[in-house]
């Protein structure tokens, strides 16, 4: 694939960041090793690709995003854990977590997902930034609200980034799910819709803006994505079997 093809692949969000803080998602349009049905640049090393494949991909991902290093990989499990990375060499095993942060330049978070919903966040002074995958159990357990806190910046000097994800008229939920967030907060009985007895159309974009604007931070761009209809990504819940597609965020050197 020729380079501006690639580049034309890549998706780049639209938000008021600072300059030093760069961000891409990868898409399936670009470029990679492994066979079908991962054939359209899977990055995900745990969905049932061949790992040799997955390596290739992620090693080509740093030319094809121009990276200042290989991102620091997390595996991910919803929950809340979030680990800092304020070292700019790669090193150690593949933490155990499901959001990240840092303040160093030239260190590249990245977050898989295929319906889940990926966050990017990042101080107004180009300072720190985070990358969060929260499907609905890490939503429901508070994994965006202990990433943040975790930055330790005012709630005010942060903006976020809400990336493709599910849309709701795609992602059906049973009751349980339903019942999970308005345990916590009545206010999410919004981002259900009825759909058939028992189960609803979830939305989270809507949890994700409950749970920020409920720390305070308004400065909220992205969102509008469903994964499930949008061919440039991968989807769990329209392949069943398929790959992972990355969102990431660094701070420029220099």
């Amino acid at each position: 694939m020729p380079v501006s093809s690639t580049v034309a692949a890549i998706l780049v969000p639209h938000w008021p960041a600072p300059a030093r803080v760069r961000a891409a998602v990868t898409t399936r349009r670009m470029p990679g090793t492994s066979q079908a049905p991962f054939d359209t640049f899977n990055l995900g090393a745990h969905c049932g690709d061949d790992p040799v494949a997955v390596a290739a991909n992620r090693t080509a991902l740093v030319g094809l995003l121009n990276l200042p290093r290989e991102p620091r990989w997390l595996r991910q499990v919803h929950g809340t854990d979030v680990v800092s990375f304020d070292a700019a060499a790669p090193g150690g095993d593949t933490p155990c977590a499901d959001a990240s942060l840092t303040h160093a330049p030239g260190v590249v978070l990245a977050v898989l997902t295929a319906d889940c919903l990926p966050l990017l966040v990042c101080t107004d002074d180009g300072s720190g930034v985070a990358a969060i995958h929260a499907g609905w159990r890490g939503l429901a357990a508070g994994v965006i609200e202990r990433c943040i806190g975790k930055l330790h910046t005012p709630r005010e000097r942060l903006m976020v980034w809400l990336g493709p994800a599910i849309g709701a008229r795609s992602y059906e939920v049973g009751d349980e799910v339903r019942e999970t967030f308005l345990a916590r907060s009545a206010h999410d009985a919004q981002a259900f819709a009825p759909t058939r007895p028992g189960h609803w159309h979830c939305d989270l974009y809507a949890l994700a803006r409950n749970r920020l604007a409920a720390l305070g931070i308004d400065r909220v761009h992205g969102g509008g994505f469903d994964t499930c209809v949008d061919a440039r990504f991968y989807s769990h819940r329209r392949d069943r079997i398929g790959g992972r597609f990355a969102s990431l965020i660094w701070l420029a050197e220099g």
